[in-house]
């Protein structure tokens, strides 16, 4: 089992989240409207390049928008999970020894406790988002059980890496699980709302520009908008 889910699993879940998110890509800038968006951008591409990125960067960083100042506990929250979402698939030592061995490169690794300390919070964390769908009244309303399924999923790479950490029961089994779910979340990606974590910039960029040109960002120019 372990050899089939490194081997070939592995090739077909990377293949079909790049592929996947390649062709999602080209269909959200494709789905661009010319008349409102594309004739703009292109005739304004300073300023829309500006725009683009400061949404970018301003949504990245914690309380760098009005939103996320306005709700400081689900800002917490928010980057405590995504911060290890990103972080620990690509430099955790462990991931990086399998990326060596498949694709021929590597990153810089995490201290052990600091990736200790990553996923935990990152637990707690998805625990605390899961926890404000199911107590506040205004978004217990709009989730449905595809959004907990989106959660389970994006959880599970996180609880089974930690079984496999700490050896609790069968090692060779919560390894197996680990890696099991993390295939299965790469496949996922292209195909759910997950797939936010490539399509995040190109709409933030496309907000971005959006604002940078037509809704302000050229004000007291000769810009016909």
């Amino acid at each position: 089992m372990h050899d089939l889910l490194t081997g070939v699993c592995f090739w077909i879940a990377l293949g079909v989240c790049l592929i996947g998110m390649l062709a999602r890509f080209i269909m959200y800038f494709r789905g661009l409207s010319w008349q409102l968006d594309r004739v703009a951008y292109k005739a304004h591409l300073g300023a829309g390049f500006k725009g683009a990125w400061r949404s970018i960067y301003k949504w990245l960083i914690p309380f760098g928008t009005y939103g996320w100042r306005t709700q400081p506990f689900i800002t917490l929250a928010f980057f405590g999970f995504h911060i290890g979402a990103v972080l620990l698939p690509l430099f955790l030592l462990g991931h990086n020894l399998f990326l060596k061995e498949k694709l021929g490169f590597s990153f810089f690794t995490l201290n052990t406790s600091v990736a200790d300390v990553l996923t935990w919070v990152a637990v707690v964390s998805a625990v605390f988002l899961v926890l404000r769908r199911l107590v506040l009244p205004e978004v217990r309303i709009m989730t449905t059980l595809y959004d907990y399924f989106i959660l389970l999923i994006s959880l599970a790479p996180f609880v089974t890496g930690l079984f496999a950490r700490y050896q609790v029961g069968d090692y060779s089994f919560w390894l197996n699980m680990h890696i099991f779910c993390g295939e299965l979340l790469l496949i996922a990606i292209p195909f759910t709302k997950l797939s936010h974590v490539f399509l995040f910039f190109a709409s933030r960029a496309q907000l971005g520009m959006d604002f940078g040109i037509k809704r302000g960002g050229m004000k007291g120019t000769k810009m016909a908008w």
